[in-house]
């Protein structure tokens, strides 16, 4: 095994060689607009006729490029082909496809500026959202390659007199990944390579909003050796690919990450067994979040408003995990509103071409329109203190937006926006604070600002989500440090980057020898 793993470094691109390096990069990527990328089954590059068109959401008018679509006949051929690769990648040992892994990473490393560069014009990303999905890719390549090695070991089981126990992990077959569009680097590697680790194969659908960067991710599973048919890549629709996938006999699991109303159809559709079907299919499925900051009375308020500000606004609230209620405490509401609406008028809204700016896009006319809608409702439900308005029309560019006096039973209050709209919420007391922070159908992320131990100890138990913060934002898990995964309709909380993480995909195996 590898030496114990360590997160993935930040680069700062605002300085020296580095910046140089990123400037060159952008350029490049810009020079590589319009090109064509292939579809990939069992090692042969398809390109289909028809493509998904990738659009830089900062300029409309800028195609980064265009992606092979795939078709329910190539869907047949890529799972035969993950059937046929089984037989080979599954009987091998963790620690033999554990060195796949770590030349993956070393291939993403290679290549860390070009992806960052990239992540910054097809997704949207400001350089140091961007930097930090890469680094959490590697940390998912690197973490998971020691877990493959891990479950090499098996389990310790009792031990009987005449008798000789062990519980081993075998891998389950073929599945079906379908990540989003928001992390389309980290997460796409992720839920892919977990899967891969653990000895399946695996069919790949991208987001069809950035499928550039995922062909790029299939380019380096190339470029580190990975036997054809481990890897399928098959861009397309969820209607003409995703739900194919998801119904097919042949596939064992799917991993999915996306909005709550496409997780519950997969949920349902994966229950059902189908004609040929012989097994269960297992899914792993993270939906969404509408995520709350609590800050009591003696919170630390420019700390507390500061969090509430980067993780409500982040990457335009485009996460899962973004702060989209913040809950205060009537002692301090006025005065923390003061300094949320303080420091959100220090961000810069531009292009992250701009090294500059602070928020970049929303991914397509589909979520700037969504987004303006709830903004719209967002007017009647509440006082508009900032922002609320798209800037301009040659990108999808929407100011970070609040809303103050909010009503806990508003829209903007329960529903997810998925964009720049904060809702802020004011609180009797702290169990009317938790109340309301619980009073939604999500169970993700959440956050208390407090010096209150009792209050922070009362959060740990009645604060209902998967991920909870004290004294810092409710955004940003570190792979191996933060596990991530949410309750109730936010997904089935595999827990991303833990020990857990890989028997999703595996079958434990009791043998068992009298002597």
């Amino acid at each position: 095994m590898r030496d114990k793993f360590v997160n993935e470094a930040a680069v700062d691109y605002t300085r020296g060689d580095a910046a140089d390096e990123l400037v060159k990069a952008i350029k490049a990527a810009e020079d590589g607009f319009g090109e064509k990328h292939a579809a990939v089954i069992a090692g042969d590059h398809i390109l289909s006729g028809e493509y998904i068109t990738s659009v830089n959401p900062s300029n409309i008018n800028e195609i980064v490029g265009y992606v092979a679509k795939g078709s329910r006949e190539m869907a047949d051929r890529a799972i035969r082909a993950g059937e046929m690769s089984f037989k080979y990648w599954g009987s091998l040992s963790g620690h033999e496809r554990a060195k796949y892994l770590y030349a993956l990473s070393a291939a993403f490393k290679r290549r860390r500026t070009e992806l960052t560069a990239l992540m910054m014009i097809e997704g949207g990303k400001i350089w140091p959202e961007a930097d930090g999905e890469f680094a959490e890719a590697v940390d998912f390549i690197e973490y998971y390659a020691r877990e493959a090695e891990r479950l090499d070991e098996g389990e310790c089981l009792v031990r009987l007199p005449d008798e000789d126990n062990e519980m081993i992990y075998r891998p389950l077959g073929v599945g079906a990944v379908i990540p989003p569009w928001n992390f389309s680097l980290s997460i796409l590697t992720g839920t892919t390579i977990g899967p891969v680790a653990a000895g399946n194969t695996v069919v790949l659908k991208p987001a069809s909003a950035t499928p550039v960067i995922a062909s790029k991710f299939m380019e380096m599973t190339e470029e580190a050796g990975f036997p054809d048919g481990v890897i399928n890549f098959l861009p397309g629709s969820g209607e003409e690919i995703g739900d194919y996938l998801v119904m097919h006999p042949g596939i064992h699991f799917i991993a999915f990450t996306g909005s709550k109303e496409v997780g519950m159809h997969i949920y349902e559709e994966a229950a059902k067994v189908r004609p040929s079907q012989a097994h269960l299919k297992k899914t792993v499925i993270e939906m969404g979040g509408k995520d709350a900051v609590i800050v009591d009375a003696g919170a630390d308020l420019d700390s507390a408003a500061a969090g509430i500000v980067s993780s409500a606004f982040g990457f335009q609230g485009q996460k899962c995990s973004a702060c989209s209620r913040a809950i205060i405490l009537s002692e301090v509401y006025d005065e923390t509103v003061d300094r949320i609406k303080q420091f959100t008028s220090r961000l810069g809204v531009g292009d992250p071409r701009d090294l500059a700016a602070d928020l970049g896009p929303v991914i397509d006319e589909a979520a700037c329109k969504k987004i303006l809608g709830y903004i719209e409702i967002g007017r009647d439900e509440g006082e508009l203190i900032y922002g609320g308005r798209r800037i301009n029309d040659e990108g999808y560019f929407i100011e970070p937006t609040i809303f103050k006096d909010v009503d806990p039973e508003a829209r903007t209050a329960r529903e997810e926006i998925f964009g720049p709209v904060l809702s802020i919420i004011r609180a009797d007391n702290f169990n009317d604070a938790l109340d309301i922070a619980n009073n939604t159908i999500y169970g993700l992320t959440g956050s208390v600002y407090s010096c209150d131990r009792e209050h922070l100890e009362r959060s740990r138990t009645r604060f209902d989500v998967g991920n909870l913060y004290f004294n810092r934002a409710c955004t940003g898990a570190l792979v191996g440090a933060q596990p991530f995964g949410g309750f109730k309709l936010s997904g089935t909380d595999a827990k991303t980057g833990s020990h857990d993480y890989l028997k999703c995909f595996m079958q434990p195996k009791v043998i068992s020898e009298k002597f």
